[in-house]
């Protein structure tokens, strides 16, 4: 695996990892999201995320609908807590289609007020739709309680509220702060030359110079000094009546960073507990033995300062205290006894399998590499993930069930 990188003079970094598909995967990965709103504008990245669709200086919002999906291609874009992502997917013949519109919404976006008014209720209405659900907005209040007062406690989606107070000058403002060449990178995975990648993007985006220096406020990299000048965090326990049919519970704490030695090994752990197979001990110990929940889940996320760890569970309202007890039941033994030679065997090489199958999906693996590059320069190599995954220990696993999982760490948040 042997990536091509560069950077363009205006600070725009390409990285491109050659494949013999006839598909090309690529877009702007861009070093924004929830964690760079101030306190009065939650929900604007995601807001700018949709308005940037809606007409440059060359192209209304139906051509940029048409360019892509004409050829058969694909359009798409999404924020998370740290970035914003426009990308495609494409045949290699209509790469330079692809660059061209992609380079076009990136930094040529008008974000007209009419067009913004009629998005704002399509907002509000996927606002409203999440609110909705509870399986998926207890996500957003549990995060918000482990990074209370810190940026990446922000909700994605922000409020109806405040998405129908912005327009077109906020989004004009914000992006002309943040979707700058000098905080993105393109990626490309396909098979199309490196020299034309570049050529192309030197034609489409290499007249888009910065003026000033780039300053920001809250990224990735500034979330140390944020954090760091927080209130130490603090476990709770909240209830929350909502008169839902289930009672939804998460339970959790601050994790590691992406820098912390102790990360691969909380990513083992994390699969053993609640990954995506059945056989994962919090599905076994609540849905198979004990027929309580249909969904069981534990996740985790790391960022350049801090970390968190989760997991989620749905359940008839009468049986949260059990489904409670048999969580901590789980975590208990993870503190307590060390992983068997066999168990850790067999936990390694299901996660490595999962990592492979992931990794066939080339559009997710295309969007990974990308986000790696731009936010820590790492050119994303599976087999020294792998190698770091052979060298956890079981007394690696331990230790970090033993640093997080004591019930003073966990805070827990119930929906019923």
């Amino acid at each position: 695996m042997k990536y091509n990188t560069t950077r363009l003079d205006n600070g725009l970094r390409i990285i491109h990892l050659p494949s013999t598909s006839p598909v090309v995967y690529c877009g702007y990965e861009i070093n924004v999201g929830a964690a760079s709103e101030t306190t009065t504008e939650e929900g604007i990245a995601h807001f700018c995320e949709h308005v940037t669709f809606k007409g440059t200086e060359r192209r209304d919002s139906l051509d940029i609908i048409k360019c892509l999906e004409n050829v058969g291609g694909d359009l798409n874009a999404y924020t998370t807590k740290t970035t914003t992502v426009y990308h495609s997917a494409i045949l290699r013949e209509h790469f330079p289609l692809a660059v061209d519109l992609l380079s076009d919404i990136v930094f040529r976006s008008v974000y007209p007020q009419t067009e913004i008014e009629k998005e704002v209720e399509v907002i509000c209405d996927e606002i409203e739709s999440y609110n909705d659900s509870p399986a998926e907005l207890i996500y957003d209040e549990f995060e918000n309680l482990l990074f209370k007062n810190l940026p990446l406690g922000h909700s994605i989606l922000g409020t109806a509220k405040t998405v129908r107070q912005f327009t077109s000058e906020d989004a004009k403002r914000f992006t002309n702060k943040y979707y700058r060449p000098d905080n993105s990178v393109f990626f490309v995975y396909g098979d199309v030359d490196f020299n034309q990648v570049v050529a192309l993007l030197q034609q489409y985006s290499g007249d888009i110079i910065p003026t000033e220096p780039l300053q920001l406020d809250y990224t990735e990299d500034a979330t140390a000094t944020i954090i760091k000048g927080a209130e130490t965090y603090q476990a709770s326990n909240i209830v929350v009546h909502k008169k839902t049919h289930q009672a939804h519970v998460m339970i959790g704490t601050r994790g590691y960073s992406v820098h912390d030695k102790q990360r691969i090994a909380l990513y083992l752990l994390n699969n053993i507990l609640g990954g995506p197979g059945m056989s994962a001990r919090l599905n076994l110990s609540l849905r198979e033995r004990n027929g309580l929940v249909y969904t069981v889940e534990s996740t985790f996320a790391s960022f350049s300062a801090t970390g968190m760890w989760s997991t989620y569970f749905g359940c008839d309202p009468q049986d949260t205290d059990r489904c409670l007890a048999l969580v901590y039941e789980e975590l208990d033994e993870m503190m307590r006894h060390p992983l068997s030679d066999e168990e850790l065997n067999i936990a390694k090489r299901q996660i490595k399998g999962q990592i492979g199958i992931a990794c066939d999906s080339r559009e997710s693996f295309a969007l990974d590499f990308g986000k790696s590059y731009l936010h820590y320069g790492w050119e994303k190599d599976i087999t020294n993930l792998y190698a770091q995954i052979d060298k956890v220990t079981a007394e690696d696993i331990q230790n970090v069930a033993k640093d997080l999982f004591a019930k003073e760490n966990l805070t827990t948040l119930i929906y019923k």
